[in-house]
């Protein structure tokens, strides 16, 4: 079978941008996008853009993507929660990387579209369900890592930091409103201090419910 063109392209145009992870790219590249768009929109799924995919949600970019699964820095043993499955596009990434992900959904339908597309992909190591995604998933916790796919206002909620793990990572979006969010990693130390780095400015739709949280100083 040959390479796909739009792929490759897309695969190329992530180097240009700066995705220098091998195994991030090899991810990006054996995970079919098209599967998790909409039909109408199957003919932009290598595109590097956003696209919507019902209620009220989209897929990210795959420039975002890749950008938040290399600072993520996921090893093949972990154990990664995901906050905000939508399409599943970014599990199915991530599903490559690790031993194990868990993804909250709060839209119902989403979550079972998604499923859907991994039981059809075969992808056996995650387990979703439905929920507040701003409590974590407590009886799997801690883990590894933490990736959140919806933007907090200001903070972060503190049930998701403590759920992550001594010298554990998250990735999360923040920003009072779409046109001043960032991106921040957050680093527990084995010491248990935390360390906070600004990375990025991203798009991404609201974090809802989030209570009993952390400012991210």
């Amino acid at each position: 079978m040959n390479p796909d063109p739009s792929r490759i392209r897309l695969i190329m145009e992530l180097r240009r941008q700066g995705i220098t992870d091998a195994n991030v790219l090899g991810a990006i590249e054996r995970v079919p996008r098209e599967a998790f768009v909409p039909n109408t929109f199957r003919d932009q799924a290598y595109e590097n853009m956003a696209l919507p995919i019902g209620n009220g949600q989209t897929i990210s970019q795959p420039s975002v993507v890749a950008f938040m699964t290399q600072e993520l820095d996921v090893g093949s043993r972990m154990k990664v929660l995901e906050v905000g499955t939508g399409s599943g596009y970014q599990a199915a990434v991530l599903a490559k990387l690790c031993r194990r992900l868990y993804s909250i959904e709060r839209h119902k339908e989403l979550l079972s579209e998604a499923e859907e597309r991994f039981r059809e992909l075969r992808i056996n190591n995650v387990t979703a369900k439905a929920g507040d995604g701003t409590k974590g998933w407590p009886e799997q916790a801690p883990f590894d890592r933490i990736i959140v796919t919806a933007a907090a206002s200001r903070t972060v909620p503190r049930q998701l930091l403590d759920q992550l793990s001594p010298d554990g990572v998250m990735i999360a979006p923040m920003g009072a409103s779409n046109r001043d969010q960032h991106l921040y990693r957050f680093h527990r130390g084995a010491d248990g201090e935390w360390r906070t780095d600004e990375l990025w400015r991203v798009r991404f739709v609201p974090l809802v419910d989030e209570d009993a949280a952390v400012g991210s100083g």
